[in-house]
């Protein structure tokens, strides 16, 4: 039995997991006027996986990121704070 294999799917649903949040997160309509949103990460998410998504929008044209607090952001874009 791999259990190196299980370890590195786990690793991948947890990255998914917190990106998706995120995602869902930034959707809402609320957040889409404001363009911008502060996101701390939960007890439950692997901080190796936050810290990769994290990273992943800090390399993304347009998006901004604040690192605040201990593992919390805040995540801009289209250049909120020229609103």
């Amino acid at each position: 039995m791999n259990h190196g294999a299980t370890g590195i799917t786990q690793k991948l649903n947890n990255y998914e997991q917190v990106g998706r949040r995120i995602q869902r997160l930034v959707s809402d309509p609320n957040v889409q006027k404001v363009r911008t949103i502060k996101i701390a990460r939960r007890a439950n998410e692997s901080p190796a996986a936050w810290e990769r998504v994290i990273q992943e929008l800090e390399e993304t044209d347009g998006i901004t990121v604040e690192r605040l607090e201990e593992d919390s952001v805040r995540i801009g874009w289209q250049k909120y704070a020229d609103l």
